[in-house]
């Protein structure tokens, strides 16, 4: 069975209780806050090595790399194959920095998007620039009801209902 379906099968077991999901969840996500502090560190620097090796050199389980790599995977410039991942495929951690603090952001993960290392790579505005932008692609924009009488949209002048909007 691929890292992946294990990590899936743990981190998503209903049947272990939301107790005990809940507690994998935060140990989980404060030892995804570290490696990701430290990668920001050295935001251009491209870690790589097979999962087992990174799991080592960031002081974490091979079940807690593999669902880091499952969650950074979207906003590697260059993806892993996460689908078939095992302990020695060879992977690499180079992010595009703008689209993983938008991920971050879309995740609602803001003990990741307010980490402090985030201030040396990105000034105040575009953070907050960043932000607005991924937060705006996801809000809906109806576009505004046409009535019988109102302009048509076309620009021609006449009433909706005369030009555009007329009963063929």
């Amino acid at each position: 069975m691929a890292l992946l379906d294990q990590w899936k099968a743990v981190a998503y077991n209903e049947a272990v209780g939301t107790e005990k999901l809940k507690k994998l969840w935060n140990a989980y996500f404060l030892e995804e806050k570290d490696i990701y502090a430290r990668l920001l560190k050295e935001p251009d620097t491209v870690v790589k090595g097979t999962v087992k090796e990174l799991a080592e050199k960031f002081g974490v389980s091979i079940m807690t790399m593999t669902g880091f790599l499952d969650g950074i995977n979207d906003s590697l410039v260059e993806k892993n194959p996460i689908e078939e991942m095992e302990e020695d495929t060879e992977v690499n951690l180079g992010f595009d920095k703008a689209l993983l603090y938008k991920n971050m952001v879309a995740a609602e993960a803001d003990w990741l998007y307010n980490l402090e290392e985030w201030s040396d790579i990105f000034d105040e505005d575009t953070r907050k620039a960043l932000y607005k932008e991924q937060k705006s692609s996801t809000t809906i924009v109806k576009d505004k009801k046409v009535y019988p009488n109102d302009p048509c949209p076309c620009g021609s002048g006449k009433k909706y209902k005369k030009c555009c909007g007329k009963k063929n």
